[in-house]
């Protein structure tokens, strides 16, 4: 297969199933302290190496910098991807990073959207994770062994491509190297494998298959590579018909990468905290929504008489759909958000009294840990999403990155500005794999919001409810509106609308709120 067969608009730079024996290094031919102080001439050998020393003795910089890296390993069978990392990580404290092995999904992994594994995975800033095999696995092996619809396909190439510009919008550095062997060399490595007792176990049924369909999953490797080439997450194609060239190139390109980012991030160049205006998607139809000043908060029409026979009608009726939910395995995410004692907690518990206990799952967002800072800001939401058939209640959501974390300078100007096509998209992945999502605002007035903290300060079983910080943010009412209004504005999606509930009389709220569940339920279902 010609290069530019394979890859177009892409930089072409020149063994998990090689033996140690295989691809060898003289450790005289360069020693710990030898510097290049002038161009000088590296066999392959020389050059793993130096390579390796290089990238070993990048480890504090990327720590310091909090810079995490991403390298993705595609490729043939037998050419060589396992090994290559072997030397990779040579050098490297192992604290600081983690090899995932890509394999088919699971029974249980398939219970959720696709792209929740590779979330999980995800670095901590200024560590490392190396991936034999990645979520392309869903667009070129399965490709083949599936046989799935172009439609699906196109989704998947979406998710992916959301999935990395959105970790290199947020610093991540994203390495994707392919290794190219030609079909007649593979089978020569494959013939190696068998031939030796201790390699043979290595060359299965399903490796030889997949040799005989070379010709198919080559057309899925190039479709690939022109569908997910981009500049902030390129693709590099290396020949590893010659093994110590092939684990030279990788190596050095690797290197290159990150020093050249380091580079750049030390000099301040680099990941941006301005941004001039709030990014939103073109694919992603928004629909008008009220603002809050547009909103009466007592709501409508109430007859309070008959408010427990209807809440007790409502939630059989509930229960009812829960079971239809999980018989069809369907997933529901259900996120409440509000003003301070706007009456999350009594909604969700007139909620839940209506679901199967084994069947949901409630999901208090406070202040993140150590961990969750530490990475992307979706990472902790992607991690707690409902398996199939459940249900996920979000007292508090994603949303804090435009709300919250944008008006107590919790994160940069650029990051909650395109948070908002971020947040977009993540719930369109989700309704895109048959997830039912739902949003709650509860809607007070600032006097309602006084009574109840009053009442919660002067009733002693009900103090804890009240902290120094409600009372913090209630002095910025007004900086809330402004955020909360563009959280309407531009995250109300034809795929997810908002539902505003009034709420100065809790009990209607509570209807409102349970009613509007069952209709999307038995919408949708």
């Amino acid at each position: 297969m010609e290069n530019n067969e394979v890859l177009k608009n892409t930089e072409i730079v020149s063994d998990d199933d090689l033996t140690e024996d295989e691809v060898t290094v003289d450790e005289d031919d360069l020693t710990e302290n030898d510097e290049l102080t002038e161009p000088v001439e590296l066999t392959d050998k020389q050059r793993i190496k130096e390579y390796t020393r290089r990238l070993g003795n990048l480890q504090q910089r990327l720590k310091a910098v909090k810079l995490p890296v991403i390298v993705v390993f595609e490729g043939w069978g037998a050419s060589g991807k396992g090994y290559i990392i072997g030397k990779l990580i040579n050098r490297l404290d192992p604290r600081n990073f983690k090899v995932y092995a890509i394999s088919a999904a699971t029974a249980d992994e398939k219970r959720y959207p696709i792209m929740k594994r590779f979330w999980a995975k995800l670095p901590e800033y200024g560590k490392a994770a190396f991936f034999v095999r990645s979520w392309y696995r869903e667009v070129s092996l399965s490709r083949v062994e599936d046989e799935i619809s172009i439609e699906e396909l196109d989704l998947r190439f979406r998710e992916i491509l959301d999935f990395e510009s959105q970790l290199s919008d947020d610093g991540y550095l994203i390495i994707k190297i392919f290794l190219h062997l030609s079909k007649d060399e593979q089978r020569k490595r494959f013939k190696k494998l068998e031939s030796n007792k201790s390699t043979k176990w290595r060359v299965t049924k399903d490796d030889w298959k997949h040799h005989a369909d070379y010709d198919k999953y080559q057309h899925a490797f190039s479709e690939m590579f022109e569908r997910t080439n981009r500049e902030s997450a390129p693709w590099f194609l290396i020949d590893a018909e010659d093994r110590n060239h092939a684990t030279a190139a990788a190596l050095e390109c690797i290197t290159n990468c990150v020093e050249s980012t380091l580079e750049k991030r030390e000099a301040g160049i680099g990941v941006p905290t301005q941004a001039l205006e709030i990014r939103t998607s073109e694919s992603i139809r928004l629909l008008p929504q009220k603002q809050l000043f547009e909103i009466d908060p007592n709501g409508g029409p109430f007859d309070e008489e008959n408010y427990k026979a209807d809440l007790k009608r409502c939630q059989k009726r509930l229960f009812e759909l829960h079971n239809i939910l999980y018989k069809k395995r369907v997933p529901c995410v259900i996120v409440y958000e509000g003003w301070d004692a706007a009456g999350k907690g009594s909604n969700i518990k007139r909620l839940t009294d209506g679901l199967d206990p084994r069947g949901y799952e409630v999901i208090p967002i406070a202040a993140p840990t150590a961990p969750e800072i530490n990475r992307q800001y979706l990472w902790r939401f992607w991690t707690s999403l409902p398996r199939d058939g459940h249900i996920a209640i979000y007292d508090r959501s994603w949303y804090g990155r435009v709300m919250v974390e944008r008006i107590e300078g919790f994160c940069t100007e650029a990051q909650w500005k395109r948070a908002f096509d971020e947040i977009n998209r993540f719930e369109r992945s989700l309704a895109a794999r048959g997830t039912i999502v739902i949003k709650f605002w509860l809607q007070i007035d600032p006097d309602e919001q006084l009574r109840r903290f009053e009442r919660r300060q002067n009733t002693p079983e009900k103090q804890w409810k009240i902290t120094a910080e409600d009372w913090r943010n209630r002095e910025k009412w007004a900086q809330y509106e402004v955020s909360v209004n563009d959280m309407l504005r531009y995250t109300t999606t034809e795929i997810a609308p908002w539902v505003i509930v009034e709420s100065n009389n809790k009990k209607y709220a509570h209807l409102k709120a349970i009613k509007e569940v069952i209709r999307r339920l038995e919408e949708e279902l």
